[in-house]
């Protein structure tokens, strides 16, 4: 079975397979508030991947090249496709991709996070707001403020984090994914500030910090990625070119935006490793640099000082599918 092949510890590494199936809630229970952001979730492949994904030729016969009888029963499918909780000693698919596979787990933070601390949204203090989230997040809720944790649950799977899923399997190596055309298209659901009046698109300084730390998480997971190939097959070729494409853009943000030397300081990181097999050490390395100072960078900047990054940033039409037009659910 492809479970046994695939490590707790890699995948969370990764930045997939974070979410625990025992503190999984599940779509239903965060749609008892967030309504509007529900039915944008509806719309996207991310829900539709629940029931269409068994149903898919192609998808069944990587299943088959990997021994896996039923796609929502066994393995890596499970931990990207779909959203799994623990019920009576089972871990079950409940849902597609949806809420807790980005924000995570919610058992531990989803009553804190919606509580108002005890009172109304009205009365309660913006201390007392504050104090609330940031408890909310020390219990393991990742806020949309958190593009750093976002953007690893999104590469964990786009990069695909398994060689033998690839290589034996079939399986496409990741998608031609970039954070900002992605989240600005059908999955952006932002509107719970305007309540649900509007599906805000992210402003000019959010669209930098998403490019900025989405080329960032890329060059990491790539790096992680090529550490861990071990056959000199499609898989190790496939991440090594992720590496190679992602540190040319980083170059040129940096030359962009050269108020920001975090930036190059990636690139110099990520040319400190050869891109081979066996050299998992330094590979890895690299990318808990890169890391570090992606960390930094979410800390430290707001994207207001970039403008330089303006003309690299994809714009509308590149946007994948088109974000749910918003109006006031009951």
């Amino acid at each position: 079975m492809l479970g046994g092949l695939v490590t707790a510890f890699s995948l969370a590494a990764y930045g997939a397979g974070a979410t625990d199936p025992a503190k999984v809630v599940g779509p239903n229970v965060c749609a008892e508030c967030h309504k509007q952001e529900a039915e944008a979730w509806k719309d996207t492949h991310h829900f539709k991947t629940f029931r269409d994904m068994p149903r898919r030729p192609k998808a069944n016969e990587i299943a088959a090249r990997m021994g896996i009888a039923r796609i929502r029963s066994e393995g890596l499918c499970l931990t990207c496709h779909y959203t799994v909780q623990a019920k009576e000693n089972q871990k079950l698919p409940i849902a597609g991709i949806s809420c807790e596979s980005c924000h995570s787990a919610g058992e531990s933070w989803i009553k804190i996070h919606s509580g108002f601390s005890g009172k109304t949204e009205k009365t309660e203090t913006k201390a007392e707001k504050d104090a609330r989230l940031t408890l909310a997040t020390s219990k393991g809720m990742i806020r949309p403020s958190s593009l750093y944790q976002i953007a690893k649950n999104c590469f964990g799977c786009h990069v695909v984090p398994q060689e033998d899923l690839v290589n034996k399997g079939g399986h496409p190596a990741g998608s031609d994914f970039e954070l900002v055309s992605w989240s600005q298209g059908e999955v952006r659901h932002n509107t719970w500030h305007s309540k649900g009046r509007q599906n805000v698109p992210a402003n000019a300084a959010r669209r930098r910090m998403l490019y900025l730390v989405g080329l960032g998480v890329e060059l990491e997971t790539g790096l992680r990625a090529v550490g861990r190939a071990t056959a000199r097959k499609l898989y190790a070729f496939e991440m090594a070119m992720r590496v190679d494409r992602a540190r040319k853009q980083l170059i040129a943000a940096a030359q962009a935006v050269p108020n920001v030397p975090e930036i190059a300081r990636m690139v110099e990181f990520a040319h400190s490793a050869g891109l081979k097999l066996n050299n998992e050490r330094s590979l890895t390395a690299a990318a808990d640099s890169v890391s570090k100072l992606l960390a930094s960078i979410s800390e430290k900047y707001d994207g207001s000082t970039m403008a330089g990054l303006d003309s690299l940033i994809p714009g509308p039409d590149k946007f994948k599918g088109k974000a749910r037009e918003a109006s006031a659910v009951d």
